[in-house]
């Protein structure tokens, strides 16, 4: 694949910061990024010369704190160029980035914060810190907290709003010979089961595996390529693929509004690249769904064609497929239908890399069918993070790409997959056993993923730890039929239980945008929570269910299922930060309601 011109090789740049100075001074005109400003409600470009000026008044505020390189520092907020200029200025100075998610609990961020010792944290506002503060020790090792957006209210002598605690004028940026492979950052796992674990990731550990990754997917044109970031810059995919891989191929970042403004962000912005997870193309499939429904019987099979016709061609053009007639239609389906499906998400994606979990294959079918380059790909926070990507050379949406350059992996007698290589980080923070764990002796990292390779191409088929076994002597994959049934519109959570058990039940979260409608239609009143009982309704859930689930096998069979309108979330503590359901958190809280369906 070739690489350009405008590319910073990991061996020039080094280290992270390195990386950054070599950007900022051979592109400093260049726009580097753009962003919401709420109060004048406009979109500010931001060149890579600005960005160095901000990143120096950054390093002269921690110069103030009397740091040691090794020290750590912690950012916890939203995607900005603040978020940038903190970690660019800390990594210069040669202290350890720990990012911190916004909307995770106080008392775990409390806990990540002591078992990192960290020495400095960047927060948003006063409310933030009020909310953290009552779970930190007196015996702390906090020496300066700084709000970025408000005053320090209080006396606290380690409180600093960051008008006070950054000075006026910038400087020039420190030029640090750092070694490569020492720590750059401590990244918290946010695991379904137990404390995080901190991942410690070198600065070569990120660099190899950003210049990887663009050696597979390949980039043109970097100076007409926008990303769209709105995965969180404290979780290593969306730092290495959407800041890092960017900063590298001399890229624009544009940092998205919120989640829930994404649909609009996408027809302002018109990204040609975004990292997302499936959630968000299960979304917008949901919606399309929704609005099909609506629409005449011509008008839907006019669709299914469109989405039938585009995947034939796609496969003829990957060689995975026979030429066919039918592909004959595809320029005048993708006229009609495909350019719609283009212009919801800004008319001008080129990749939308996916991963943190597998696409389901309908949603995949549908938007490859419609001319959406969606590339799959694989890791984990312990290969900083990405591990294997589909591409425009190799595209096969069931699998998760080929093995990215540099990199090994290889299948254990239990089919594990297995990774070698620079990618793979340096252990856990103050955590041998654990590192023991995850490490072989010859330094292969344990996913705990069961995967086979076909060819070039890697296939996730299941964990190891997640699969149920009934009494029966069944192995259930329960993630894949979670899967499937929350692409039901009704239904927007779901959880297979039946470990041990003769037959499986199931926990629903119904969507309640639909709920409504749903209970309407069996003459049930939808604001009255014994609606949720109702036994026709049930009945009516597992045939929908049952649907959904039509290409498993006969005993994977929900019998029983519990309602709810209670989604779990990151609050409640049933998700994670990355939106995967805490199973046992999940299976805890609703106890009683399983046990009904056992009994």
């Amino acid at each position: 694949m070739q690489i350009l011109p405008q590319l910073i090789p990991c061996n020039t740049a080094g280290t992270l910061d390195r990386l950054f100075r070599i950007r900022c001074l051979t592109s400093p005109d260049r726009v580097g990024f753009r962003y919401f400003d709420r109060e004048t409600k406009t979109w500010p470009e931001v060149t890579w010369k600005e960005m160095a000026d901000l990143t120096s008044r950054f390093q002269q505020g921690l110069q103030q704190e009397n740091l040691s390189k090794g020290d750590r520092v912690a950012i916890q907020l939203k995607n900005s160029i603040e978020w940038v200029a903190f970690e660019q200025a800390a990594l210069g100075l040669g202290l350890v980035i720990v990012p911190l998610y916004v909307d995770d609990r106080p008392d775990n961020v409390a806990y990540i914060l002591h078992d990192a010792g960290v020495k400095v944290l960047l927060v948003n506002d006063d409310k933030q810190w009020q909310d953290l503060s009552v779970h930190i020790d007196q015996d702390s090792s906090l020496k300066r907290v700084v709000l970025l957006n408000s005053e320090a209210h209080d006396n606290n002598p380690i409180l600093s709003s960051a008008k006070d605690w950054l000075p006026e004028e910038p400087t020039h940026l420190q030029e640090r010979g750092g070694d490569p492979h020492k720590l750059a950052t401590i990244v918290y796992t946010s695991g379904t089961t137990g404390r995080p674990k901190g991942v410690m990731l070198s600065h070569h550990n990120i660099l190899f595996d950003t210049e990887s990754l663009l050696k597979t997917i390949g980039i043109d044109d970097p100076h007409n390529l926008e990303f769209l970031s709105f995965l969180p810059l404290s979780h290593m995919y969306e730092r290495t693929v959407g800041y890092y891989v960017a900063m590298m191929a001399g890229a624009k970042v544009s940092y998205a509004r919120s989640i829930q403004q994404l649909a609009e962000d996408f027809q302002i912005i018109k990204p040609s690249i975004i990292v997302t997870v499936p959630r968000i193309f299960e979304r917008f499939y949901d919606k399309m769904q929704q609005k099909l429904s609506d629409q005449s019987i011509v008008a839907r099979s006019l669709f299914r064609l469109a989405v039938h016709v585009g995947w034939k061609n796609f496969n003829f053009k990957q060689g995975t497929g026979w030429l066919s007639p039918v592909i004959m239609l595809n320029p005048l389906l993708s006229k009609i239908i495909g350019k719609k499906i283009h212009q919801l998400l800004g008319g001008n994606l080129r990749i939308a890399a996916s991963g943190g979990a597998a696409l389901p294959e309908t949603v995949a079918r549908t938007f490859v069918g419609l001319g959406v380059n969606i590339f799959q790909g694989y890791g984990m926070t312990e290969s900083s993070p990405a591990v294997t990507m589909n591409s425009f050379s190799l595209n096969i949406p069931s699998s998760v790409g080929e093995v990215m350059p540099g990199i090994e992996v290889r299948i254990s007698d239990n089919d594990e997959l297995q990774i070698k290589g620079p990618v793979v980080m340096l252990g856990y923070w103050n955590n041998h056993q654990a590192t023991s764990e995850i490490l072989t002796e010859d330094g292969w990292l344990r996913t705990g993923d069961k995967a086979s390779i076909k060819g070039r191409s890697v296939y996730i088929t299941g964990r190891i730890k997640d699969i149920l076994i009934m009494s029966n002597g069944e192995k259930i994959p329960p993630v894949d039929m979670e899967q499937a049934i929350t692409l039901e519109p009704d239904f927007e959570q779901a959880l297979i239980v039946g470990e041990g058990k003769s037959y499986l039940t199931a926990l629903i979260v119904l969507n309640g945008e639909t709920w409504p409608h749903l209970a309407q239609e069996h003459g049930l009143d939808p604001l009255n929570a014994e609606s949720l009982k109702d036994k026709k309704l049930h009945a009516d859930v597992q045939k929908q269910i049952a649907k959904a689930l039509h290409d498993f096998p006969g005993y994977a069979k929900v019998r029983r299922v519990s309602l709810s309108l209670s989604p779990w979330t990151i609050e409640n503590e049933m998700l994670t930060p990355t939106l995967k359901v805490k199973r046992n958190k999940v299976i805890e809280a609703h106890q009683k309601e399983i046990d009904a369906m056992y009994s």
